[in-house]
């Protein structure tokens, strides 16, 4: 499965939970429910990945974390704020570059419009 389909059932699976949940709750309910429904579309999803920082070929931990990867090539950042920074978009992007990754959606939960709250962020796509 291609990073495009992939991002499609992505999308579904966002609106489903808009719909069903709405806007206001907690960041981790919002992952909670996507992390079930995209299981439930049959695909693999991992939460909290790791991303280390090399510097200088030192590999430094320094507590970054994905908040989901779908099927090892989707990174999915969820907010759940008033409105996104542009340091949210900065982050996405970098995890991207330090991941290798093609493709990264961020979508912030809280808000009245949910099609106008998911990004798609690209690297080489």
């Amino acid at each position: 499965m291609t990073e495009n389909e992939i991002s499609y059932l992505i999308r579904k699976a966002i609106f489903k939970v808009y719909n069903t949940l709405g806007p206001g709750l907690l960041e981790s309910v919002y992952v909670a429910a996507l992390v079930y429904e995209l299981k439930k579309l049959g695909l693999m999803v991992k939460t909290e990945i790791p991303v280390p920082v090399i510097y200088d070929n030192e590999k430094l931990e320094l507590g970054f974390r994905i908040d989901m990867l779908v099927n090892d090539k989707v990174i999915i950042e969820v907010k759940s704020i008033e409105q996104l920074a542009e340091v949210h978009h900065k982050v996405v992007l970098t995890y991207l570059k330090l991941t290798g990754k093609k493709l990264a959606l961020l979508v912030n939960f809280n808000t009245s419009d949910i099609t106008k709250s998911i990004y798609r962020k690209v690297n080489n796509l």
